[in-house]
Order: structure tokens, then C-alpha cells, then sequence
């Protein structure tokens, strides 16, 4: 029966089984010495016993394993309902404080770990370059004003002269041909006067003859009665005719000579009426020519009055031009308002103000140093921290925003501070890394990777006896169950 147990009995049990026998023999034997006599004292047996086979020992090795169960069943139960790393930093905003504008420094009003407020002095640059700059900005804003207004005036002035142009060059238009009317009225005139005096050519020219006719007829009947005394006279002598015929022969011839001489002042009377009439025609053919001319110059005082009515017409232009004129100016003006705005803010910026309130550290400036634009001066580190915890990507699926943390920080291991889990990042650290892995190339070997997230204190957990720093250790337990 014993053998058949055996069989259903495993190697290691088969051997346990066997020492057990083996035990239980050796202790129902009566004890010998090496020369098998009776050994004198049974309890010096039990003294002789293994360690692990003492009372003692067995109770106090069940209490450390009770205990070991206890703490390990509490801390299985904490890791459950917890999450914690080591990898885990106070952080909080840095700001730079740097010059916009360089120069150098005449004063400095800050220490390191100095506490300051938003909108202390924290330096002051020399200015006297800024303020030149400011000077001149502004001159050249009152001249441009100036010229502003005398665009403006020019623009009134511009306005009220086309207009009086305007009114003068119809005006003028209006006279001009009045002028050319005039002047054909004086030229008409002095073409019927010239065909007047070519008419008593004409009259002058028949009377003449008609003179010369009767100058003619005179001489013959001159000549007659000269003739005629002759005979007479001839008569007379040899007493054939009586004196009275002589005399009244002679009367008779003495009438025809004057009348010859009258005939011929006639004609000469004539041919000088002639001449004058001619030379009065030739006169009134000159007259006639200037009243030509004096109207062809009508014309042209017309057509230049028109040129400066159309000129005068251009007001509208002119006005618009004057009107480009003063807004180029109000443009000037608000350019050179700008400059100014532009040259008062560089001068501001030669006083350096702190941005936030918090502590300075990393001063790095003195006086009488040259700084240039951009050139850190001292940091400010604002009161407002909170803890950058690099939770492991297995660690993070059970995080959740609005989770209590409890934090210890390595300077304050006495102290745990209350705080809450605020946001994940959106992405593991190695991905927003200067250089981000590619593991597309190459070979690949799996890296657990490495999650920010934002833990935020709990209102009035930092005091002044617990300063907490940018950079310092933290270890925060998430409470996630």
C-alpha cells in the first residue's frame, strides 16, 4: 500500500517523504556515542537541534512573513491606485529681461535675488542720443505742419482764383467779340467809303473831261474872236465897218479869252479834285486794310480769350491738383507723426522696466557696460510654479486632469505638498527634442518614451519658509483610483 503511494507521489515528494521516515527513526532511536553507549542527557538532543526546526525561530519567521504579506498586499493595493516618478522638476516662467534699443548704462537699480514689482526700474541707458533723435523727429513735424497749412491756403486761394479767372475769361470773350464786331462794322465803313471816293474818282475823272470840253470850245471860240478882231480891225481901217462893230468885236474875243482862262482853271481845278480824290481813295484803302487787320486782330483776341477761358475752365484740375497737394502733406504730416511716435518710444526704451513680478537673478549688468538689443540683462522668476512630471508612456493612461498629487520636494523631505494634475502633454518629450528621433531609418530599437504632465499646486501650499525654484527634484503621487 505504501509502495503504491509511493508510485502517485512526485520525485521531490518521494525524497521529502523519505527524510521525514528517516527523521522519525533517528528520533525514536536512543542516542549512542560513536561506540554505541547511551548518551547520558535526552535535552542535549534538543539543544543540538537546526535552527529552522526551533519554536522561536518558526514563530518569528510566520510574524516577518505576516508582516511582509501586510505590507506587501498595502503596497500592492498603493501601486494600484497610485502612479509615481523620480523623473519630475519644479518649473515655472523664466522671463528674459532685454534692452530694446542699445547705449550704454548710466544706472542700475537692481541686485541679484532682489524681489521687484511689474513695472520697477531695473536699469536706465544714456538717452542723450534718443533725445537728438526726438528733437529732430519733432522739427521736421512742424515744418511739415506748416507746409500742411500752406497746402490748405493754397487750396482756397486756387479755388476763389480759377473762379475769378473763370469769370474774367468769359468776360473777356465777350469783349473780344464785341471787338470782332466792332471791327467788322469799322471795315465795312471803310470799304463804303473807299467805294465813295472811288465814285468821285470817277465823278472827279467825267467832270474833268466835261472841263476839258469846254476848254476846248473855249480856245475855238477864243480863237474865232480873235480872229474876228482881226478882221474887224482890218475893216475898221479901211473904214468899211464903224468902231462900235470893232469894239464889240473886240468885247466878244476879250469874253472868249476869259472864258479860255476860266476853262483852263476849271480843268486845272478839276485834275486837282482828281488827285485829291485819288490820294483820299488810297488814304481810305489804307483805312480799309487797318480795319481789316483790326478785325483779323479781333479774331485773334478772341480765339486767345477763348485759350483763356479754356484755361480758366481747367479750375477743377487745378483745384484737384492743390487738393493732391494738401492731402501729400497730410500724408507727410501723419509719416513724420509717426517718426516722432516712433523716435519717443525708442527714448522710452532707454529705461528697462521689469515685466513681471517676481525675483532677479542672473543679473548681468553694470554701469557703464554697452548692451545691445537682444542682450539678456537678468531674468525675473515670477512666484507661480508648478511641477513638470515625465510620467512613463505605460504610466500616463490612467492620468486624468483634476487628480490629487501628493508632492515632496528633495530641500523639504518633511513636507508634502497638495496638488492636482492640471493637463498631459500632447506629445512625449523626445518629439518636441531639438533633434526628434526618426525611426524610420535605421534599425530600430524600442525606447519606453517619456510624457510632461503639468501638475499645479493647491492654493497657499507655497510659503516664504518653503521656497520652491525652478529646476529643484520633486516626486509627486498621483492618485489615480
Amino acid at each position: 500500500m505504501a509502495d503504491e503511494e509511493n508510485k502517485e507521489l512526485s520525485e521531490p515528494d518521494r525524497e521529502s517523504r523519505a527524510q521525514e521516515h528517516e527523521e522519525d527513526r533517528a528520533e525514536s532511536t536512543p542516542l549512542v556515542d560513536e561506540y554505541g553507549e547511551p548518551l547520558a542527557d535526552e535535552h542535549e538532543h534538543v539543544r543540538k537541534r537546526p535552527l529552522y526546526r526551533r519554536p522561536a525561530f518558526l514563530i518569528g519567521a510566520s510574524l516577518i512573513l505576516l508582516l511582509a504579506i501586510l505590507f506587501g498586499v498595502r503596497y500592492w493595493a498603493y501601486a494600484r491606485s497610485h502612479e509615481t516618478t523620480d523623473d519630475a522638476f519644479i518649473d515655472g516662467h523664466i522671463v528674459q529681461v532685454s534692452p530694446k534699443v542699445s547705449g550704454y548704462v548710466v544706472k542700475v537699480y537692481v541686485s541679484d535675488n532682489q524681489t521687484v514689482d511689474a513695472g520697477d526700474l531695473i536699469a536706465e541707458l544714456d538717452a542723450r542720443d534718443l533725445q537728438a533723435k526726438v528733437d529732430q523727429a519733432k522739427a521736421a513735424l512742424n515744418a511739415s505742419m506748416a507746409q500742411q497749412k500752406q497746402a490748405q491756403t493754397q487750396v482756397t486761394l486756387t479755388r476763389v482764383s480759377t473762379r475769378a479767372n473763370v469769370r474774367q475769361a468769359t468776360a473777356g470773350v465777350q469783349q473780344a467779340r464785341s471787338g470782332v464786331s466792332g471791327a467788322r462794322a469799322g471795315a465795312a465803313s471803310e470799304r463804303s467809303r473807299t467805294t465813295q471816293s472811288s465814285a468821285g474818282i470817277n465823278t472827279a475823272e467825267a467832270n474833268m473831261q466835261q472841263a476839258r470840253a469846254q476848254l476846248g470850245a473855249a480856245q475855238a471860240e477864243a480863237v474865232r474872236a480873235d480872229a474876228d478882231v482881226q478882221r474887224y480891225q482890218t475893216l475898221f481901217d479901211k473904214d468899211e465897218v464903224s468902231k462900235q462893230r470893232l469894239d464889240q468885236a473886240i468885247a466878244t474875243a476879250r469874253t472868249a479869252n476869259a472864258q479860255v482862262d476860266a476853262a483852263r482853271e476849271k480843268v486845272s481845278a478839276m485834275e486837282a479834285q482828281i488827285t485829291e480824290a485819288r490820294a483820299a481813295t488810297s488814304a481810305q484803302a489804307s483805312n480799309a486794310q487797318r480795319a481789316e487787320a483790326q478785325v483779323g486782330a479781333a479774331r485773334a483776341q478772341v480765339n486767345e480769350a477763348l485759350g483763356r477761358l479754356d484755361q480758366a475752365n481747367t479750375a477743377p484740375q487745378q483745384v484737384a491738383v492743390s487738393e493732391a497737394q494738401a492731402s501729400s502733406a497730410g500724408a507727410s504730416l501723419q509719416q513724420l507723426q509717426a517718426a516722432v511716435d516712433e523716435a519717443e518710444l525708442q527714448l522710452s526704451y532707454s529705461r528697462i522696466y521689469a515685466p513681471e513680478t517676481g525675483r532677479v537673478t542672473r543679473k548681468a549688468v553694470e554701469v557703464g557696460a554697452l548692451v545691445q538689443v537682444g542682450q539678456p540683462l537678468a531674468a525675473i522668476v515670477p512666484g507661480d510654479v508648478w511641477v513638470t512630471a515625465n510620467f512613463k508612456e505605460s504610466q500616463v493612461g490612467n492620468i486624468r486632469a483634476g487628480q490629487p498629487v501628493d508632492i515632496t520636494v528633495d530641500a523639504y523631505p518633511d513636507k508634502v505638498f497638495k496638488a492636482h494634475v492640471d493637463s498631459v502633454q500632447a506629445g512625449t518629450g523626445s518629439r518636441f527634442s531639438l533633434i526628434p528621433p526618426e525611426n524610420a531609418t535605421g534599425s530600430y530599437v524600442k525606447v519606453v518614451q517619456r510624457v510632461p504632465v503639468k501638475i499645479v499646486f493647491e492654493p497657499n501650499q507655497i510659503d516664504s519658509q518653503h521656497l520652491l525654484a525652478p529646476g529643484m527634484s520633486a516626486v509627486p503621487e498621483v492618485k489615480i483610483k
